[in-house]
């Protein structure tokens, strides 16, 4: 195996024999060659092969039981592979399902000793690296404490400080750390950061493609056990998300085209009848429906129909970086209103409200609306934020005496996606379009010296 290639999979496939009864595995060891099968097959992986080079930073991604799990635990060596082989060249750290490596009798510290030796380390190197450890993990006096009364949260903390501290050539994270708070895992991924920059290897599995896309370096899409795709992050990123939110009767045929490396063409809306998209362009991808949308009890208005458009008036929901486009919905008043406006907001997944927009402020709202009338409101903007999926609310308010209220509320009712953009300077959530300058203010070997 060559000095330069960490991790090789060659021909991997993985299968597992499901019982439909508890007796019938032990039919199975009774009578093997019995014509009736006792089990089936589950293949949790199919010809995976790949090779990851030393520095390279690895993410995988895949929807839920696609055997991303399952192709960690055969590279860390928990588990052998059915057929095909893998070679590792240099010592692996991993943080793999919650707890896996720790005796739930021992405390924090005998772990931390435990595990060290397991990961080939003398005794007097882990105490040499303890109080590094400690501090990572940062759980105070729980470090004598049997682990068994840890928190979730606990466990990882001091698995994920351990497996860093050893200072491996490889480093195997699971989706363990979205278990940990969000600063806990802020401070895991710059801890991978710097590893990386060092020059060790990472390959983890996360589901969240920004993180992907500010740390790997090479992704790979993994889908009910085959390798679908293995390249640059931002085009894998974008094959995933278009089959994550395709319809079931279109998923064979993204599968296909992106196993053989053919341009997916989202098919347009009915009534769309506009030429297909460049790859990079604004599109509507049919599959990314909202599944939380949330309608409020109405007061005598109606909101229909809330989408995005591009200015051409294009129905679009995975948007490009920069480009500008307008939220739109139509609003029909079942009942005669007072002082109306209308509004709308952007929220990421967990829910953190983003950027919004009213009609007018309140004292300029539409003074009268009759029964039966029907408005559009549109609300166009730059599309600055980063590349991820978003949900959008919509609302109209109208005025009950001295109290503003929502004639109307849809809460999460429409969802689209930013594509990604490998040339994003902008951190965070939201692009603020800003210029940055960085100058020497003095040359070494050329300062000047007055007395």
């Amino acid at each position: 195996m060559s000095s330069e290639v960490a991790i090789r999979v060659e021909n991997v496939a993985k299968s597992f024999a499901i019982y439909e009864r508890p007796y019938h595995r032990l039919l199975q060891q009774l009578f093997p060659n019995a014509r009736r099968g006792w089990h089936r097959e589950f293949h949790a992986l199919r010809d995976v092969s790949f090779e990851v080079r030393r520095g390279d930073t690895v993410g995988i991604v895949g929807r839920n039981g696609s055997g991303k799990s399952t192709l960690l635990q055969l590279i860390c060596g928990t588990m052998s592979p059915t057929s095909g082989r893998i070679e590792v060249n240099g010592r692996i750290a991993a943080l793999l399902e919650l707890g896996a490596g720790f005796n739930p009798e021992f405390t924090g510290r005998e772990n931390v000793f435990l595990n060290g030796t397991v990961l080939g380390l003398s005794r007097d190197d882990i105490e040499g690296r303890f109080d590094a450890i400690a501090a990572f993990a940062d759980i105070g006096d729980f470090i004598e404490q049997p682990v068994k009364s840890y928190s979730s949260g606990m466990y990882v903390r001091l698995a994920f400080a351990v497996a860093i501290n050893v200072t491996p050539d490889i480093l195997v994270v699971d989706e363990a750390l979205s278990v940990g708070d969000e600063a806990f895992q802020r401070k895991c991924f710059a801890r991978i950061q710097r590893m990386r920059d060092d020059g060790a290897t990472v390959l983890f599995v996360s589901h969240g493609a920004g993180t992907v896309l500010e740390l790997c370096n090479r992704a790979i899409l993994l889908d009910r056990g085959d390798c679908l795709a293995d390249g640059a992050p931002r085009q894998v990123i974008s094959r995933y998300q278009q089959l994550l939110y395709a319809p079931a009767e279109r998923q064979a045929e993204l599968r296909d085209a992106i196993r053989n490396d053919v341009e997916i063409v989202v098919a347009p809306a009915a009534g769309d009848d506009s030429a297909a998209e460049a790859p990079d362009d604004a599109y509507l991808d049919p599959g990314l429906q909202s599944q939380s949308a949330v309608v409020y009890p109405s007061r005598g208005a109606q909101i229909i129909d809330p989408h995005i458009e591009t200015l051409a008036g294009r129905r679009v929901n995975v948007l490009r970086p920069g480009g500008v486009f307008v939220y739109t919905f139509r609003v029909a008043f079942e009942q005669a209103a007072a002082c109306v406006r209308f509004g709308m907001l952007i929220k990421t997944t967990t829910g953190v409200e983003l950027a919004g927009g009213v009609s007018a402020l309140a004292y300029d709202a539409l003074p009268c609306v009759e029964a039966g009338q029907e408005f559009v409101a549109q609300f166009q903007f730059r599309c600055l934020l980063a590349p991820g999926t978003y949900f959008a609310n919509a609302g109209v308010l109208g005025r009950d005496g001295e109290t503003e209220q929502f004639l109307d509320r849809r809460v999460d009712v429409a969802m689209f996606r930013v594509m990604p953009d490998t040339a994003r300077l902008a951190t965070a959530y939201v692009d603020l379009d800003m210029r940055s300058t960085v100058h020497a203010t003095a040359v070494p070997g050329n300062e000047t010296y007055s007395g």
